[in-house]
């Protein structure tokens, strides 16, 4: 059997949404919340949607992206491509990569698809997004240009060649040094990379917890009809 590490050179100390131990991170749901960023922040409409599920963040989150880009260089500015997303839709992506992985790797077994397919997608149930609690970004100048960061946000493994792991070898030095201004803004805010995945950052979801050592998440799923109503 490939390994997962063979096809998509991610680093073996990479922790993935899919591991067990991110999983097994308690949530004390602290009740932050939903907040619509149109207004707070540049939003991009490339993932809207009818409902504006996109454009919503936790409070806390929104207040720390809005800190964060007083830290970027003079002309930076965030441009937020989707917040919130409903635990329907997380499993429709989950569930489409997955097949897509599938068909390309037919002799693959379950543990090795769904390792696979954390890469790129959180599973339903480590999902920082599900809790609005993730964000996908990236930068953009005062004219809403995009900010050159190596390859593509939202680009998968096969399709980047690697290069959307955050510290993927072969970057070039401008694309290297632009995410690393992106990463000291949001780190300095206490957020954190998902390292497949340049452009995912969150506060207070599982994998956050996980990765600074918190006892718990302070942001658990919130269901459609809650956000929907305006939690």
């Amino acid at each position: 059997m490939t390994s997962v590490a063979h096809t998509s050179g991610r680093p073996e100390d990479i922790v993935l949404m899919s591991d067990p131990r991110v999983a097994a991170v308690p949530v004390q749901e602290c009740g932050d919340p939903l907040v619509d960023c149109r207004g707070l922040l540049r939003v991009d409409d490339r993932r809207g949607d009818p409902h504006g599920d996109w454009a919503r963040l936790r409070r806390g989150v929104a207040e720390r992206l809005v800190r964060a880009q007083e830290l970027l260089p003079h002309g930076w500015r965030w441009l937020l491509v989707e917040g919130y997303r409903p635990v329907s839709l997380q499993r429709q992506i989950f569930d489409g990569y997955a097949d897509r992985l599938r068909a390309a790797h037919p002799e693959a077994d379950a543990a090795w698809l769904h390792e696979a397919t954390a890469r790129w997608c959180a599973p339903v149930e480590t999902g920082g997004h599900t809790a609005g609690a993730a964000v996908d970004l990236t930068v953009c100048d005062e004219d809403g240009d995009e900010t050159d960061m190596g390859c593509p946000e939202a680009a998968t493994p096969e399709e980047s060649d690697g290069l959307c792991w955050t510290h993927a070898p072969g970057l070039t030095a401008r694309a290297r040094e632009n995410r690393a201004r992106m990463g000291e803004a949001l780190g300095a805010v206490g957020m954190v990379n998902y390292p497949t995945e340049w452009w995912h950052w969150s506060y207070g979801d599982r994998y956050w917890a996980w990765t600074t050592s918190a006892p718990a998440a302070c942001y658990g799923p919130v269901p459609d009809e809650e956000a929907r109503a305006g939690r």
